[in-house]
């Protein structure tokens, strides 16, 4: 099952992640002459009705798998998720100057930072350095003037995911969801603001999907960068200034991709199979693997854990990543915040490639266990 040397890697990296096979080798036999232009995507003019062609079937795509109302605006942005930090409060904020932040992990944490320059953030939750868990939503302190309550779905260095839509009731929802998107089914009518970054699940970095409900749209700052106002976007059909032509051309092919192979449901399902496996391993394991996030909140994206007890042993997490190089396994490395292992396992990742891992693990532990 385990793939050695002289055999097709297996990439397990948070991202810039794995892309489908099938996507790549469309792409790579479309970059040089897309269709019948004769000129590669990256070559292209944003105006023509090639590329129009392109923003649009993306779009609609997209709208299709996540069945997005029509009352929502589907945005292809630049800067990240970072660039997302800003471009909330900044687009969001001035109804009442203030908003409130559910802090889970590293990321939402640092959206809260970049926040406090644009208004005043409520912490909806205690502070903490341990991001292990999702608090029960009646202790948290929501604030019933807040502009919008923001959380991160999916976080990608400590494994905690979201397994609920919060509730907040009247105030505009917005979620990051870079690494988590398209692996659920969710109503999005439940959110004001989603956004995700494309390289984790949909496509390669450089672009950012945003969906925004029309009723938010006009409310940006008068300090608001263009390129971060999401009302000059959606006017402009994201045309408004050169976006990331070739990335998008690529995410609308990863969008094509899921659709065919089951849709979001189908992702899901598979979700569910490979993160099962991987805990499944960890959890019979006597603690030899150690995953420190709760159960009920543990990603299905990202797993992490120690190896050789709740702390870790340096050696043997040393000896486990350079096993699984030479296996051909890439990027199980944790994030450098926390260490430890980290096997992400989004929708390109495949069955096989987690059953691989899967081998690895179990021979690793009789190998190594006391």
């Amino acid at each position: 099952m385990a793939v050695n040397s002289t055999s097709s890697v297996i990439n397990f990296g948070a991202g810039p992640a794995k892309l489908p096979e099938e996507v790549m080798q469309d792409v790579q036999r479309e970059v040089v002459h897309y269709g019948t232009t004769n000129i590669s995507v990256m070559e292209m003019s944003h105006r023509s009705a090639d590329y129009a062609r392109i923003n649009d079937g993306a779009q609609q795509t997209v709208r299709e798998l996540l069945d997005i109302p029509e009352n929502y605006k589907i945005l292809f942005m630049q800067g990240g998720g970072t660039g997302q930090f800003a471009a909330v409060p900044l687009n969001l904020i001035s109804r009442t100057g203030s908003a409130d932040y559910i802090v889970t992990g590293s990321w939402s944490a640092k959206a809260a930072k970049e926040a406090t320059k644009y208004g005043k953030i409520n912490m909806v939750l205690p502070k903490t350095d341990s991001y292990t868990d999702i608090p029960d939503q009646s202790t948290w302190n929501l604030s019933p003037d807040a502009s919008y309550v923001y959380y991160c779905a999916n976080e990608t260095v400590h494994g905690v995911e979201f397994p609920f839509i919060p509730n907040t009731k009247d105030v505009p929802l917005v979620a990051d969801m870079s690494s988590n998107m398209l692996t659920r089914p969710f109503d999005v009518s439940k959110f004001g603001v989603i956004y995700a970054g494309a390289q984790k699940n949909i496509g390669p970095a450089g672009v950012t999907l945003v969906i925004i409900r029309e009723d938010l749209l006009g409310k940006a700052a008068a300090t608001c960068p263009i390129v971060l106002d999401y009302t000059i976007m959606a006017k402009d059909n994201s045309l408004h200034n050169t976006p990331p032509t070739f990335a998008i051309y690529v995410m609308g092919e990863v969008f094509k991709w899921i659709k065919k192979n089951g849709g979001v449901k189908g992702m899901q399902e598979k979700a569910i199979e490979k993160s099962n496996i991987i805990y499944n391993i960890i959890d019979t394991s006597n603690n030899f693997y150690y995953c420190p996030v709760k159960t009920a909140v543990r990603s299905r994206m990202n797993v992490p854990f120690r190896i050789g007890g709740a702390n870790g042993n340096d050696d043997l997490e040393k000896e486990f990543l350079a096993g699984a190089q030479k296996l051909g396994m890439l990027q199980l490395k944790g994030h450098r915040s926390v260490g430890g292992i980290r096997a992400s396992l989004y929708n390109a990742v495949t069955v096989d490639n987690v059953k691989a891992l899967s081998v690895y693990m179990k021979d690793f532990y009789q190998t190594h266990k006391k």
